[in-house]
């Protein structure tokens, strides 16, 4: 039987029911990849942000026009 790879880090539960994530040589992971970590372990569930839209310029020849309609 083969053994299985090691996860290259161990998470575990603290006294205040929060999750921290060591990795297998010492010191934590931390921000974005302890979270991303957490969540494929299915322990944390988060919304993740979705992609900004394009924003769509502004039409500005409108503007231009009231502008010139009042000073008139």
């Amino acid at each position: 039987m083969a053994k299985a790879a090691a996860a290259p880090y161990k998470i575990e539960k603290r006294k205040d029911n929060r999750y921290q994530v060591k990795k297998r040589g010492g010191g934590f992971i931390g921000g974005d990849e302890k979270v991303k970590i957490l969540v494929d372990a299915g322990l944390i569930k988060t919304k993740l942000a979705a992609k900004p839209a394009e924003e769509v310029p502004a039409e500005e020849a409108p503007v231009a026009e009231e502008a010139s309609a009042e000073t008139e």
